[in-house]
């Protein structure tokens, strides 16, 4: 999707969108002899202008006919957050209309710079698409929206996408198209060399660490999940060091299993397909460090991705097996589809010893815990920082990607003791993404911050919300750049 701003509306022909918020219909008054027809037509359809609405007209202008999509901005909302629902409102009405471009006119909205940049923004991330394996598409079923011109945003609002925004865009795309893919065509390897090829350019450092480096380093706990797959298990870091050689860095560590059967504790075959998601905590990690590579960020910051495949195998880890971590503490594996925590316990390890970040934080599809308590309208926060979960939880409020705060205690901590090992990998069934998190937080050394987002909820939707459509929804990376700009880069 090609993004432009313009001062006024160009000559030819497009589909244009008019904001309305709420019952003010002002900018109705730039259609001329149509403004009556049109405003006749939103009082028959009952518009009211609430957030997403649309209303879909055609109006005569010199005697040609051009189709006119009114969107609803709604009242009491921030600019910020109606800009990207009318962006994003605006593709998912028009993307397979037969419409080539669209004008959205913000004449008279008093939208600055950077809201009308995230018209833009909310645009080009609600036309992502991937139809790579769709050979028999109709002609109706195709995009033909390519070109989106935002009108009277003002003389900056294209500088502040292209620096600002376009970055998350191409952040965001990678997120989804990795999490996007089948387990077939994106495991350990294929992964790294996925994202190898997308940040090519940017700035980013890249490592990547065998099966031989990290049984070298004594990583049993991700290794044990991987040894009944053929599929072998890799670790990913990406570094930028845009903040200067001082001070430590910020760590982003992502759950990377890239298809989860639950191991020799098989999950139930109804809806298994879903799990070659289940690495959209390492795929957020990706694509945040390349929007804040592209963007130039001002920060020092390490992404760890800990990508494995957990199957069945020959070789597969038993529950009941014990596994000695890369930290030197044991655990008892009393289920081998409680998997995650065990990547992240060896990803977390290898940061704190080789990189010596000040603060942690790591992104898991973890636990289908979460869902009882949040659904997917929140991701589940845990901390043992205050301020680094509020900044977070403010991030999250500002991108969008929503953060709920979950109550962690020495209580919960106690229902993974091992009779036999320093730890078990699961409690009892109630409180499970609690005691998910207080297993990770073993592995966290004193000092240092620490926050663990449980985005099972999140990383897939099976419905459409103004900024993505049914899918992989990129959800972390924008939390992730949005924390780095508030609180790094202040």
């Amino acid at each position: 999707m090609q993004i432009r701003f313009a001062d006024s509306r160009p000559a030819g022909d497009y589909a244009l969108v008019l904001p309305i918020g709420g019952k003010d219909r002002s900018s109705l008054k730039s259609l001329g002899a149509s403004q009556q027809a049109v405003s006749g037509g939103l009082d028959r359809q009952r518009f009211e202008g609430e957030a997403s609405t649309t209303s879909e007209q055609f109006a005569d202008e010199n005697g040609s006919v051009r189709r006119l999509l009114v969107v609803g901005t709604g009242m009491g909302v921030s600019p910020a957050e109606a800009a990207e629902k009318l962006g994003g409102t605006a593709v998912a009405k028009l993307q397979t209309s037969g419409e080539k471009k669209a004008v959205i006119d913000l004449s008279g909205l008093g939208y600055d710079e950077d809201a009308a940049a995230r018209v833009g923004l909310g645009a080009a991330l609600r036309a992502w698409r991937y139809d790579r394996y769709r050979t028999k598409l109709k002609d109706n079923q195709k995009a033909t929206l390519g070109e989106i011109v935002v009108v009277g945003g003002g003389s900056g609002a294209a500088k502040r996408y292209e620096q600002r925004w376009a970055p998350v865009v191409e952040g965001v795309s990678l997120t989804r198209e990795l999490v996007t893919e089948p387990a077939n065509i994106i495991y350990p390897e294929t992964f790294v060399e996925r994202v190898r090829a997308s940040i090519k350019g940017s700035g980013l450092e890249v490592e990547m660490l065998d099966r031989a480096a990290m049984e070298k380093l004594g990583m049993g706990a991700l290794l044990g999940v991987a040894q009944g797959s053929v599929r072998e298990a890799r670790l990913l870091v990406l570094k930028w060091n845009g903040g200067g050689k001082s001070g430590q860095p910020t760590a982003f560590v992502g759950k990377g299993v890239t298809f989860d059967t639950g191991g020799i504790s098989i999950k139930p075959a109804a809806g298994m397909e879903a799990m070659k998601w289940d690495m959209g905590g390492a795929g957020a990690v990706a694509g945040a460090m390349k929007a804040l590579a592209l963007r130039k960020a001002k920060a020092n910051i390490v992404g760890i991705c800990g990508l494995v495949e957990n199957m069945p195998g020959g070789n597969a880890q038993r529950p009941g097996d014990v596994v000695t971590t890369m930290s030197g503490q044991t655990v008892e594996v009393i289920n081998t589809d409680a998997e995650g925590r065990l990547v992240l316990a060896d990803a977390v390890t290898y940061v704190q010893r080789n990189f010596k970040p000040s603060t942690i934080i790591d992104l898991a599809t973890l636990t289908g815990a979460i869902l009882i308590s949040l659904g997917h309208e929140w991701a589940g926060l845990f901390s043992n920082d205050d301020a680094l979960a509020e900044n977070l939880q403010k991030a999250g409020e500002e991108s969008g990607d929503k953060l709920w705060r979950m109550p962690m205690a020495e209580p919960f901590d106690r229902l993974i003791d091992s009779p036999i090992a320093d730890m078990k990998n699961v409690g009892p069934r109630e409180g499970g993404s609690i005691t998910a998190a207080q297993f990770i937080q073993r592995f966290v050394k004193n000092g240092v911050k620490w926050a663990h987002v449980d985005m099972a909820g999140k990383a897939w939707a099976d419905k459409a919300a103004p900024t993505y459509d049914k899918g992989a929804t990129g959800f972390g990376v924008r939390l992730l750049d949005q924390y780095v700009a508030d609180v790094l880069e202040r």
